[in-house]
């Protein structure tokens, strides 16, 4: 599995939406699925998928895909 694959399977547990609805569009509250507890829940899945604890910064600044994947770069992964 590639990273993107990782990154778009977080998103889809965390919401429960399927894997196709994810794209780099995607933003907090853009859907009704991305609400703040669904937020904590991604955050989650994130830090259990890259093995990674994110700090509270980060956290706040995670409004997009596109934005999450600036972030996790912060923590070693290249998402393409």
């Amino acid at each position: 599995m590639n990273t993107i694959e990782q990154l778009h399977g977080a998103f889809a547990r965390a919401f429960e939406i399927p894997v196709a609805e994810i794209n780099d569009q995607l933003e907090y509250q853009s859907i009704s699925e991305w609400d703040s507890m669904s937020h904590l829940v991604l955050v989650q899945e994130l830090e259990s998928t890259y093995n990674i604890s994110i700090e509270m910064e980060d956290i706040l600044e995670m409004g997009s895909v596109a934005k999450i994947r600036d972030i996790l770069k912060k923590y070693g992964y290249e998402i393409n």
